[in-house]
């Protein structure tokens, strides 16, 4: 127990079971003194800092991974937008291909959904998609009983899609729910209802790149525009649209279900056939790399993880599907039903239709917008005022160009820029780039939280702390930079959002490690032999954690770093139990005295501990990373003595 002067110091089932069932899975430490680290030396830091008054599309000329675990769709996609498109009803002439074969195929007349984006409008074209349902649903289910309309809506308002149409189709006869031998046996042939009459139908009526022309020679030149995609069996469906309708289609969003054409399950039982199959069908058509692309979703708790995986584990080991056109999108945990459509929606379509091929239309800034609206865009929620200072008297500049921190030398208006563009490229990928350490309705999680500048799956990670005197805190020059880079290098990086105040601050740090290491397997982080970072105030912080530990701060003990990172603080304390310390600090610091922090590092040292000093002649206090100064390359050195702790 700490004594009480150091605390006063710190102060869709049913269908599911029957897929299963029937399908065999395919459907619908103190060092003794009692002095409390954060106020210890804090009218000595007052006087120091008072001187001078933060769910991957790669670009395609890039390398790209072909299989991603993709991130939650962040939850402003999921609610009404303000600008929404319209649902219609359309019913057209087709016939029961099923029969075909025994010559008595009769005239019907099917139901398919058309959604329209705000402000259609007949003298644009519009990309469009073709959706269809699993087994035991209908043609409106994705429209009626899903979020997929406020997840279009938003897509297209907030610019991550270009606006498009989207079909909702059925390939039973009257839409109506059916056994499942019939269901496979209508899907087996529904590429002639689209072929013949849906598509035919549909884009000589609505405006799309067709323009009105369903010619079997315009339906091939516009096909980059148009996609199909269905979930379970409506996956199964997709793939025979692959096979006979691939050149009239470029885009393809299996969901939950594989290839079918070699048997029934073919992708479970026969993934290789299926492959050499699919292979065929791109030979034979003499279509290259780039000339197709398939998004495939599948969760590891899907009842079709096997069918889906064996198939698509197969096919990666070819040369034909390549990551410029076979994507393998798998939700860890994801289950059979709408909600993981709705994450392969969201992400499929921003692959297939953004501002280039496989590349989202993301929202960009320059130097010339204006830090306000970085603050209030929408794609940033409640968050977007935390990426400044929270308290704007320690913040100057009305655009990214000219923006000025208090006590921060050698602002970069460029990493500026990289790191909003950074953000809102993440964002709009799905990527959660934000995380509460508090409860919602703790009074704490106001002004505090994680922004995760996510590096390589179960790599390690590091927490930046900017500084700010313990009034603000400086995260855009002085932990925002630092995380990138590391995230750059494979490492998962954090850059903590504080409260005011040096107790105050450190219980944030605690929580914030505390959270990583509750939440890792979620966040897809390794826990061992992290490390905290941090630059003045932030510095001081890190140090005090790695010294007393979270323990110390109101939380439970958890491990202590393997490495801390700290520049430019004027820190003199020693205990004997600090951890391994890299420091670096300029020679002509106002703030933080070069002689102060180098006497640390030489007592740490003489502790028997691994210390270490860069020391850069002419630099000022808050040069960051240092870029263009002599400290330039700092934060890889920094690194490697980080992994020499490992």
């Amino acid at each position: 127990m700490l004594s009480k002067n150091f605390l006063k110091f710190l102060g869709y089932f049913l269908v599911l079971n029957i897929l299963i069932l029937n399908m065999a899975g395919c459907g619908g430490g103190s060092s003794g003194s009692n002095s409390n680290p954060a106020t210890e030396d804090e009218q000595e830091y007052d006087h120091e800092d008072n001187q001078d008054n933060q769910d991957e599309t790669p670009v395609q000329d890039q390398p790209m991974e072909q299989t991603e675990y993709i991130s939650q769709i962040p939850s402003s996609y999921l609610r009404q937008a303000a600008n929404r498109g319209q649902i219609i009803t359309e019913n057209y002439r087709s016939r029961d291909y099923t029969l075909s074969s025994s010559g008595n195929s009769s005239e019907i007349i099917k139901t398919a959904y058309v959604y329209l984006p705000y402000n259609y409008d007949e003298s644009k074209q519009y990309n469009i998609l073709y959706l269809m349902h699993g087994w035991t649903m209908t043609a409106g289910d994705f429209f009626n009983d899903s979020s997929v309309i406020n997840i279009l809506n938003n897509l297209i308002a907030n610019g991550s899609i270009e606006p498009l149409i989207v079909v909702c189709a059925t390939f039973d006869a009257d839409n109506k729910s059916q056994s499942f031998s019939r269901s496979v046996e209508e899907l087996s042939v529904f590429h002639n209802d689209f072929r013949d009459d849906l598509v035919p139908y549909i884009e000589s009526k609505y405006s799309t790149y067709a323009g009105k022309n369903v010619s079997a020679e315009s339906l091939r030149s516009s096909r980059e525009h148009r996609a199909f995609g269905g979930f379970s069996l409506g996956a199964v469906t997709t793939w025979y649209q692959f096979i006979y309708n691939l050149d009239c289609v470029k885009y393809f969003l299996p969901m939950s279900g594989d290839c079918w054409i070699i048997a029934t399950y073919g992708g479970r039982d026969y993934p290789a056939e299926t492959t050499r199959y699919l292979e065929k069908v791109v030979s034979d058509g003499r279509w290259n790399e780039e000339d197709f692309y398939i998004y495939q979703g599948i969760g590891t708790a899907d009842p079709i993880w096997e069918q889906t995986n064996n198939q698509i584990q197969e096919m990666i080991k070819t040369s034909t599907f390549t990551a410029r056109n076979l994507h393998y999108a798998i939700i860890q945990d994801g289950r059979h039903d709408l909600t993981a459509c709705e994450m392969y929606i969201y992400h499929g379509l921003q692959k297939f239709f953004g501002s280039s091929s496989h590349s989202p239309s993301y929202q960009t800034v320059n130097e010339s917008t204006k830090i306000k609206d970085v603050i209030n865009n929408s794609l940033f929620g409640d968050y977007g005022r935390l990426i400044f200072p929270v308290n704007q008297n320690y913040y100057s500049g009305e655009t990214l160009g000219s923006l000025s921190l208090t006590w921060y030398s050698n602002i970069k208006a460029s990493r500026t820029v990289e790191i909003i563009n950074y953000m809102l490229s993440q964002v709009q990928k799905g990527s959660k780039i934000f995380y509460k350490i508090y409860p919602e309705d703790d009074p704490r999680s106001n002004d505090t939280g994680l922004f995760f500048f996510k590096g390589n799956k179960n790599a390690k990670f590091a927490v930046c702390n900017a500084g700010g005197g313990f009034v603000f805190v400086g995260a855009m020059h002085d932990s925002f930079p630092h995380a990138l880079e590391l995230s750059k290098k494979g490492y998962n990086a954090f850059a903590l959002i504080y409260r005011p105040g040096a107790e105050t601050a450190c219980e944030d740090l605690a929580r914030a490690i505390a959270f990583i290491h509750d939440n890792a397997k979620e966040l897809e982080v390794d826990v061992k032999n992290y490390s905290l970072w941090g630059g003045s105030a932030g510095a001081r912080m890190a140090a005090w954690l790695g010294t007393y530990g979270t323990e110390a701060f109101g939380e439970k003990n958890y491990p202590r770093p393997a490495a801390v990172i700290m520049q430019y603080t004027g820190l003199s304390e020693v205990t004997g139990n600090e951890p391994p310390t890299y420091n670096c600090v300029g020679t002509n610091d106002g703030i933080a005295s070069y002689l102060t922090m180098q006497n640390r590092i030489n007592r740490i040292k003489a502790n028997g501990t691994d210390a270490e000093i860069e020391i850069f002649n002419g630099l000022s206090h808050g040069f960051g990373l240092g870029e263009g100064t002599v400290a330039e390359g700092w934060l890889d050195r920094a690194v490697k003595f980080w992994e020499r702790q490992n």
